[in-house]
C-alpha cells in the first residue's frame, strides 16, 4: 500500500467541518460555488486528489483504501475531530469507504452522483469508457465524456465551461486519470453501504447515465439513515452545471445535522 499524500487544500468558513471531495480528473475549485452557499455555517475543506490539480503526484498506482488514508491525513493534519464528509462521483465513494472505516468521526455524509448496485450490464458500460480511453487515448474520448456529464442545452450556452472542464482532464497525469477511472469503475458499494450508519443525503441527476435515479434509490434504501434527492434534467456535472440547485439541498440536509 502506498502511503498517504499530503494534498493540497483550501478552508474557508466557520462552523462544523465539512470536508469537500471531487470526482475522476476534476479539482477543488469545482465545490467553490456551492462552498459559497455553505461557509457562514460550516467550515468547509475542499482539497486536490492525490495527482489531481496542485497535489503531490503518487508513486505507481493506487487504490481506494488509499484514498481513503489520504482524507485521513489531511484530517489529522488539521487537527479536525469529527466532520461532515460530501463527496461527487468518485468522491461519493471515497466518503462512505471513509466513514466505514472511520465512523466515530463522520457526522454526516453526502453521496452526490455516485454509484452503487451496479448490473453486469452498467459496469462493462463504464469499463468499456476506460478501454476506450485506453485503446484511442483520452483526448479523443473527452467529447464522450462531457456529453455524458452535462445537459445538451448547459453545453450549447456555455462552451466556455466545457472547454475549461476537458483542460482540467487533460491537465491530469494520464495514468492517475486512468488510475482513479479505474477506482470508479470497480469499486461496488453494495456489499458494504448497510454497515455505514451516519446520517447521509443521497442526491442524483434524473438524466444522469452512469449514476442514475435507480442506482441512487437502491443506495438511499440499504444505507440505514439516508435520504434520497433526485434533481430532474440534470446529468453527471452537477456541481459545476446546476450548483443554485445543489447547494439549498446539502444546506438543508446539513441544517438537519447541527
Amino acid at each position: 500500500m502506498s502511503k498517504a499524500i499530503d494534498c493540497a487544500y483550501t478552508l474557508e468558513g466557520q462552523g462544523p467541518a465539512l470536508f469537500l471531495v471531487h470526482g475522476i480528473g476534476a479539482r477543488k475549485t469545482g465545490w467553490a460555488k456551492i462552498v459559497e452557499q455553505l461557509k457562514d455555517q460550516f467550515t468547509c475543506i475542499s482539497y486536490d486528489l492525490r495527482g489531481h490539480g496542485d497535489s503531490p503526484l503518487p508513486e505507481g498506482r493506487f487504490g481506494l483504501n488509499d484514498l481513503v488514508d489520504d482524507l485521513e491525513a489531511l484530517r489529522a493534519r488539521l487537527g479536525i475531530e469529527k466532520a461532515h464528509f460530501a463527496g461527487h462521483s468518485l468522491g461519493g465513494m471515497i466518503g462512505p469507504a471513509y466513514a466505514r472505516r472511520y465512523p466515530e468521526r463522520v457526522l454526516s455524509l453526502g453521496l452526490l452522483s455516485t454509484a452503487a448496485f451496479r448490473t453486469e450490464d452498467d459496469s462493462s458500460k463504464v469499463k468499456a469508457v476506460v478501454t476506450a480511453m485506453r485503446d484511442k487515448g483520452i483526448p479523443q474520448i473527452l467529447d464522450t465524456l462531457t456529453a455524458r456529464w452535462f445537459t445538451d442545452d448547459f453545453a450549447a450556452a456555455r462552451p466556455d465551461v466545457i472547454e475549461w472542464r476537458k483542460k482540467q482532464v487533460i491537465d491530469t497525469d494520464g495514468d492517475v486519470f486512468l488510475n482513479v477511472f479505474d477506482i470508479y469503475a470497480e469499486t461496488e458499494m453494495s456489499p458494504w453501504l448497510h454497515e455505514v450508519t451516519a446520517p447521509s443525503l443521497v442526491l442524483t441527476g434524473e438524466l444522469d447515465g452512469g449514476c442514475n435515479p435507480r442506482l441512487n434509490t437502491q443506495i438511499a434504501e440499504a444505507m440505514p439513515n439516508s435520504e434520497l434527492v433526485i434533481l430532474d434534467g440534470l446529468k453527471h456535472a452537477i456541481l459545476i452545471e446546476a450548483s443554485e440547485r445543489v447547494g439549498p439541498s446539502m444546506k438543508a440536509f446539513l441544517q438537519k445535522q447541527i
